[in-house]
């Protein structure tokens, strides 16, 4: 029996971890990162181990200082969770040779499937349906678009599309580098591309006594980068033949490697339902939730169980009803998915049934909370929010609704992206191919939920609520209203960016109420620090108003506001030379394509950025001259720094 178990990741990975612990009395262990000193998982377990160091190489990829981190706490069992050594087989053996049990699959079946290129033949041989694997030197223009693929690992990184030939040579040299950074193995391989497929994948889990299930599939075809954006269970797209066949080849690639605990068999599956192996993740999935939503099973609860050697009944429980998830993440969509970072300053999502177990409403797996700092060490996911309803009609508006009301302030995320995604009339018909994001365009997904009279509202009702703000702080008359004048004089003036836009505020606070300039309809109603009522053309309307900095966070029905007020006097030595190229996230410089002197094309790469566990490729934005590159390879380098400079050609 498991007393003490460590578990061997971070944020909402541990924490899920911990809460099956919890309900099943097992006492809990933590490991972080200098970085996660204060993270809620470090607080939530029994103990906590520190791994010196912030990257994950100097701390969650050291197997052997986690090995020593269980017996230095007592722990007798390690999870792995997902990510980080959560597929090394080498770990796995080394958790088992200290005498602890190891909650995954046998280091032999981790090995196995490790190898993408090995798994794909030996899924042949079991009579699994597979894509031909293809040599980066010997691919032609019939073999295109093709995939170039990192053999290990997972999450998107190591991946890259390839439509001509002639960007084949780069993607290969990008994906053997980011493979190497994150995965440690550089190896990468190409496969043929089915631009419109479907990502379908069946959770498995078997036994030590030879009972083997295929408990339900998911739909993860809505992707950035190789990565999953939504998810859910079941398939709009399977029918139930083809269910029959997806376990049926699922349950055959467990057996093949004798495979023991929870797995994942992912396909790739084309428009005609014929389907295609793709890899077999050895471990719990991200998306896991969903089918614990729509089956009732606790899948840690299983894994745990199975470690102690216990037998499974014979079938699994039958699915009922729709579960989907989506992932919120630090991100800017609009910005080519840049990873963000700084400090979570509010993280609320109203109406919330549930954290970490399963169960109908809405669910939410989180591994930061108001005032964690997202830095750029690890992956930029704050979240899971998942829905389970009777129907997925009924899920996806429920999820919809508790996105578009949350309060998330302090960094950009993807939330307006997934609530334009869930509400999409296409989604919603289950036309939810790999390829939604190219045919309904990014840039009308990634639209701000707010419009810009909502902007322009927001504005108004930023001024008025830091005018209460004054008022409230005052030391003398604070019951007056805002600029208050016997004789009225000039009224009061705030300028406020929002992206491109620019609202400057012009009013008044008269005996006979707001007179503001431009809102001609807008009466105001009440107005304190943290909330302002309007009436909008007989329409009453409620803004509620945070403040950090600079910035104003402005949330309503209408949509989700951020905006920065203007200083009232600019600094002159802010000013950037023209053609400055700004990092638009802190991180390291791993390569350099350029030198200062250069000339270069518009889109020619000048140098890649490594953050949040992906390369980031910084391109020249117009023809021209390379005046100034002032990084070196190896350099850390913070949000906003000058990269480099292109001149015009003399």
């Amino acid at each position: 029996m498991i007393q003490n178990l460590l578990v061997a990741n971070r944020g909402e990975i541990a924490r899920r971890v911990f809460r099956s612990c919890r309900d099943a009395g097992i006492g809990t262990v933590a490991v972080f990162s200098d970085a996660d000193a204060d993270a809620p998982h470090a607080r939530e377990a029994d103990l906590a181990v520190r791994l010196p160091g912030n990257a994950p190489g100097e701390t969650y990829l050291r197997g052997e200082l986690i090995v020593k981190a269980a017996a230095d706490a007592g722990a007798d069992a390690i999870h792995p969770g997902y990510g980080f050594l959560s597929e090394n087989a080498g770990f796995a053996r080394a958790v088992l040779d200290a005498g602890l049990t190891w909650i995954g699959p046998p280091p032999a079946a981790i090995e196995t499937m490790g190898s993408k290129v090995e798994s794909k033949r030996l899924m042949a041989a079991a009579g699994v349906p597979v894509l031909s694997e293809l040599d980066p030197a010997s691919v032609t223009d019939s073999d295109l678009p093709l995939l170039v693929k990192a053999s290990a690992g997972g999450g998107g990184r190591g991946m890259r599309v390839v439509r001509s030939l002639d960007e084949l040579a780069e993607a290969v040299e990008s994906a053997r580098a980011e493979a190497g950074s994150a995965f440690g193995d550089p190896t990468v391989f190409c496969e043929r591309y089915l631009e419109t497929g479907r990502h379908i994948e069946v959770q498995v889990l078997a036994d030590s006594h030879g009972t083997v299930w295929a408990v339900g599939e998911r739909e993860c075809s809505i992707q950035r980068r190789h990565q999953k954006v939504v998810e859910e269970a079941p398939s709009p797209f399977v029918d139930d033949a083809m269910r029959a066949e997806l376990f049926d080849a699922a349950r055959k690639a467990a057996q093949a490697i004798d495979y023991v605990g929870a797995g994942t068999v992912e396909f790739l599956a084309g428009p005609d339902g014929r389907f295609y192996f793709l890899e077999m993740n050895t471990r719990l999935q991200v998306e896991h939730p969903v089918t614990e939503n729509v089956t009732g099973l606790d899948l840690v609860a299983l894994q745990l169980s199975v470690a102690e050697g216990d037998r499974l009944p014979a079938e699994p429980p039958a699915a009922n009803g729709h579960s989907i998830e989506v992932r919120l993440y630090a991100e800017d969509p609009s910005a080519g998915w840049q990873p963000q970072s700084g400090t979570l300053h509010t993280f609320e999502l109203s109406g919330v049934d549930r954290e970490f177990i399963h169960g109908s409403g809405l669910r939410l797996d989180s591994g930061v909370e108001a005032g964690s700092v997202i830095g750029v060490h690890y992956d930029p996911m704050l979240a899971k929010v998942i829905t389970w309803a009777p129907t997925r009609a009924e899920a996806a508006r429920r999820l919809a609704g508790a996105l578009a009301g949350a309060k998330i302030h302090g960094v950009v995320t993807n939330r307006d992206l997934l609530v334009r995604i869930l509400r999409h009339e296409a989604f919603l018909a289950g036309e939810t191919d790999t390829a939604f994001f190219d045919r309904h365009g990014l840039d009308t997904l990634a639209a701000p939920l707010a419009t810009v009279d909502t902007e322009r509202w927001s504005a108004l009702a930023a001024a008025l609520a830091d005018a209460a703000g004054n008022r409230a702080n005052a030391t003398t008359l604070g019951r007056l209203p805002s600029g208050w004048r016997n004789v009225r004089s000039a009224g009061q003036r705030k300028v406020f960016a929002k992206g491109d836009n620019r609202y400057e505020v012009g009013y008044s606070l008269t005996r006979d109420g707001l007179r503001a300039e431009g809102y001609d309809d807008v009466a105001l109603v009440a107005a304190t620090p943290n909330q302002v009522v309007l009436d909008i053309a007989g329409v009453r309307r409620t803004f509620a108003v945070a403040r950090h900095g600079a910035v104003s966070y402005v949330d309503s029905p209408l949509g989700p506001v951020a905006l920065t007020a203007e200083p009232r006097f600019a600094d002159p030595d802010s000013a950037l030379a023209a053609g400055s190229l700004l990092a638009p996230m802190p991180g390291t410089v791993v390569r350099l394509a350029v030198s200062a002197g250069d000339s270069v094309r518009a889109g020619d790469p000048l140098l890649w950025l490594e953050a949040m566990k992906m390369e980031h490729r910084i391109s020249a934005p117009a023809d021209g001259v390379v005046a100034e590159l002032p990084v070196e390879v190896g350099q850390q380098v913070e949000v906003g720094a000058v990269l480099a400079v292109v001149g015009e050609t003399e």
